[in-house]
């Protein structure tokens, strides 16, 4: 993605509202360090979340300033929307917070009121440390989701964007079921996929496929191995798409012949769950109705005991080692659904002392009056050969 993705009109709306959220919580300055907050501010598709960045966004009309390693500034240069480039390291060693400093205070943010978003994965505790000692008294909150709360409903040209991903996951999904067949490595089947998705034009997606078969196909994300595909094998696919980094995931589940009664079994009760939690999203739902709707389904199945983890979550445009956004599906989710929000459904059930399990995924468009499928793929247990 780059700032001509979009027109300069969606990303002043964008940044309008960002100012006015950080007004409304008594700041004068937010500090991002999330790259999806970044990328959705400026359109910065950089690798340099690998290091020390972030983007200083005042509440008022001042600038936007981007701080990011000295390899990553040409790239910012063409690519971002962003006001003010400093770069730090280039090829010299440099403290990169003894860099921000000297920024921190050009800009006034010791004398100001500061909120710092503390991101999972892309801030390191080192780092987080030595910043809330440099700014002191001016770190006033930690909004960590403040953009990220923002950005859940989605515009119409990122909606666009979303539709494209789904479309290239389902012609991946085509090239799978054509591939899938005894003799064949469940790494071979996966560079399958990559191949299909790459070729069809999606970028690397934020998490990488899990792949899962046989005797393993009660893990609940594994990564594909040499493992050769054998007549009777249970198989469990996930990945996703990438366009312009908005990503539609898909998960189907496989079997190499006729499946057992027990894989049908399990299967049916995942199906259910899923079409029950999909039937609970509208406009307006606390994001726990649809969860519990799906835990219901579980639990009256006797199969409590293998569901795992959340009914689904937000998707977003996706940096390693994620696609997914703050909003979950689950007991303790504080969040309403709301129109034009794209929700992953994946209610699972995972038996390991059964080595066997179920991930039914699907990404719906949030309406009014329900919930709209993306993906055209089939959504029933496929029996292969």
């Amino acid at each position: 993605m780059s700032r001509h993705d979009f027109t300069p009109a969606e990303f002043a709306d964008r940044r309008a509202r960002v100012r006015e959220a950080i007004g409304a919580a008594g700041l004068d300055w937010l500090v991002a360090f999330h790259p999806v907050s970044i990328h959705w501010l400026t359109g910065s598709d950089a690798k340099s979340y690998q290091e020390f960045q972030c983007l200083l966004i005042p509440a008022g009309d001042g600038p936007l300033t981007v701080m990011t390693r000295e390899g990553e500034v040409n790239e910012y240069r063409d690519d971002a929307l962003v006001d003010e480039i400093v770069g730090w390291g280039g090829g010299v060693v440099e403290d990169p917070v003894a860099a921000f400093a000297v920024l921190a205070r050009r800009l006034g943010l010791p004398g100001a009121r500061v909120g710092m978003e503390v991101p999972a994965y892309y801030l390191h505790p080192h780092h987080y440390v030595r910043l809330k000692d440099l700014l002191g008294a001016a770190l006033a909150a930690e909004p960590t989701n403040l953009i990220a709360d923002l950005k859940l409903v989605k515009s119409a040209a990122e909606l666009a964007y979303i539709r494209k991903a789904a479309e290239i996951v389902d012609i991946a999904m085509d090239a799978f079921v054509a591939a899938l067949s005894a003799g064949r490595s469940e790494l071979w089947l996966a560079g399958k996929v990559y191949d299909t998705l790459l070729s069809a034009g999606s970028g690397l997606a934020a998490s990488p496929i899990n792949l899962v078969s046989g005797p393993r196909s009660g893990f609940s994300h594994g990564a594909p191995t040499e493992r050769v595909l054998l007549p009777g094998d249970s198989v469990n696919l996930e990945y996703g798409a990438a366009y312009r980094r908005y990503t539609a995931t898909i998960g189907r589940q496989f079997c190499l012949g006729p499946p057992t009664a027990r894989m049908r079994e399990v299967y049916a009760v995942v199906r259910a769950a899923c079409d029950a939690c999909i039937g609970a999203i509208r406009d307006g739902v606390p994001a726990v109705v649809p969860h519990e709707a799906a835990c219901r389904v579980i639990s009256d199945a006797g199969l409590a005991h293998g569901r795992v983890h959340t009914s689904g979550y937000g998707l977003a445009p996706g940096f390693p080692p994620t696609w997914g956004e703050p909003m979950h599906m689950l007991n303790d989710s504080q969040y309403t659904l709301r129109a034009g929000m794209v929700v992953s459904v994946e209610p699972p059930v995972f038996l390991g002392d059964e080595r066997i399990g179920t991930r039914i995924i699907d990404n719906v468009l949030v309406t009014r009056d329900g919930a709209e499928l993306l993906s055209r793929s089939t959504r029933d247990l496929v029996a292969v050969g």
